[in-house]
């Protein structure tokens, strides 16, 4: 990765589980699930202490995945 662009990532807010389950519209425990054991998987920071932290362009990454999964199902049928 570029310095710049990695420079940009680690100036990025982290965000919380909290803020994650509000931007996709889901509830805490399925950001929870999701960031561990349940697929699809969300893209993850563990803090040392346990704390989950996320970086809004992976959630954003996440969403756009998604989307493309779900459009090539739609073409499928």
């Amino acid at each position: 990765m570029r310095k710049h662009a990695r420079r940009a990532l680690e100036a990025e807010p982290l965000l919380t589980a909290d803020d994650v389950a509000k931007r996709l519209n889901v509830s805490t425990d399925w950001v929870w699930d999701h960031s561990s054991r349940k697929k699809p998987l969300l893209p993850v920071i563990r803090m040392g202490d346990g704390t989950l932290r996320y970086r809004s362009s992976g959630i954003e990454a996440f969403i756009d995945e998604r989307e493309r999964i779900s459009s090539l199902g739609r073409r499928a049928s």
